[in-house]
């Protein structure tokens, strides 16, 4: 089964990365807060404006984002938890710095 987001709705799935300390304890997911960034995964097909036209999403698939901390809706399909938020709700696209496109600089 696929999400397919309608207007301006965009379908995220959180990166989770795991926490350690430096002594090398990792600490539990219950112990930390939800991760706010994530992977776009499906994108609606744009917001409509007052006219009745649709305005395209800035967003894409793929593309790695920052979200609001009570954004949107939490759910889970085919044991993966996505979150579905409105493109307002995208604070910014995260893209790699050309020091990590090229580490060798």
């Amino acid at each position: 089964m696929k999400l397919r987001p309608l207007y301006d709705r965009i379908v995220v799935k959180r990166i989770e990365d795991r926490e350690t300390t430096r002594r090398g304890i990792i600490i539990p997911d219950s112990a930390k807060e939800k991760p706010q960034e994530g992977e776009v995964m499906a994108v609606g097909h744009g917001k409509r404006l007052e006219d009745g036209r649709l305005a395209p999403l800035d967003g894409k698939v793929g593309d790695r984002v920052l979200f609001g901390k009570y954004s949107g809706s939490e759910t889970k399909l085919d044991g993966t938890e996505y979150i579905i938020i409105r493109e307002d709700d995208v604070l910014c696209v995260l893209t790699p710095s050309p020091e990590d496109a090229n580490p060798a600089a």
